[in-house]
């Protein structure tokens, strides 16, 4: 119930307005598993309305999805931005504007989000992997701005990195976030249904069963995590910092981005986390001749990255 391929070459300088009155805001919108989120954001990144609505995730049909989009997309009628830019769970096709697939959803599963969005705000709309994009959100108006190749990295339920590369957003078609990329040999079943995939081992369910299993509780976070004094908490949160980098350093070795920029959860562990998952990185993932791996966190008070991912889209297709 509702209420409530691409490669992408940047142009421009990263937080400028672009120069015509039509461009005076830009439209995100990010949908993932149940939820529907809509912002209209000034050209400079900051958000000026936003508006939110939710839909069963084992929704059959698209009826739900469909009332629910409606609904966050009333944040654009009074304000038309210049276009708007999806961030999206699952696979994408961007040049068909589709979600081809989300794991455990199946009303997303080929989805026209760009036909259906651009029906109901009347501009030209775009979409993206939501762990892509958020790279674009850092280039524009984060920590990203005035480099060429970074990684922006998603922690906690939703695990995923964005990698910028001599100014281009890696995205090959049906290429996905690489939380599914295998990184153990761990025997436990993915929502993907492989066994191995970093999702299995670096995302706060991991770390809640593997929390209740040592006894430190169910519903830890890793923030409380970070400030135990217990021993097996210190443990587990040396555990978690380097089934993260299991992803990262693959990332690091093949890509050599050098920087790194965290959202989501691993925020919360601060200085003590961070600086634990650039020493691994160090330690596993320096090659001669490349930048030295460096992991900061993201400074937005409230952790909108993925409709800033959507503003950057219209912005890098301007």
């Amino acid at each position: 119930m509702a209420q409530r391929t691409t490669r992408l070459r940047l142009v421009g300088p990263p937080a400028e307005a672009p120069a015509s009155p039509q461009a005076r805001t830009l439209g995100a919108v990010e949908l993932v598993p149940g939820r529907v989120r809509a912002a209209v954001l000034s050209a400079s990144g900051r958000v000026l309305d936003r508006a939110e609505a939710a839909y069963a995730p084992d929704a059959r049909g698209r009826d739900e999805v469909d009332a629910a989009l409606a609904a966050a997309a009333g944040v654009f009628a009074d304000r038309p931005p210049a276009g708007i830019g999806v961030a999206a769970a699952g696979i994408v096709d961007p040049a068909a504007g589709l979600i081809v697939g989300v794991d455990d959803v199946p009303a997303l599963r080929g989805y026209p989000v760009c036909e259906r969005l651009g029906a109901l705000a009347g501009v030209p709309v775009r979409v993206e992997h939501r762990a892509r994009l958020q790279v674009l959100g850092d280039r524009w108006f984060g920590a990203g701005r005035g480099r060429r190749t970074f990684a922006s990295v998603s922690t906690g339920e939703v695990l995923g990195v964005g990698i910028l590369y001599e100014g281009e957003v890696v995205a090959p078609l049906g290429g996905r976030s690489g939380a599914h990329m295998a990184v153990t040999g761990g025997d436990e079943r993915c929502t993907c249904g492989n066994t191995g995939c970093w999702k299995t081992v670096a995302t706060t369910r991991w770390l809640r069963a593997r929390a209740a299993a040592l006894g430190l509780g169910p519903r830890v976070d890793l923030g409380t995590l970070v400030v135990s004094a217990d021993g097996r908490a210190r443990a587990l949160v040396a555990e978690y910092a380097d089934n993260l980098v299991l992803g990262l350093v693959n990332v690091q070795q093949l890509f050599a981005p050098g920087l790194f920029v965290l959202h989501g959860e691993a925020r919360d562990g601060g200085e003590h986390f961070r600086a634990l998952l650039e020493e691994r990185l160090r330690r596993d993932g320096t090659a001669p001749g490349a930048e030295p791996p460096r992991v900061v966190v993201a400074d937005t008070a409230v952790d909108d990255i993925a409709l800033l991912g959507g503003a950057g889209l219209v912005l890098s297709h301007r």
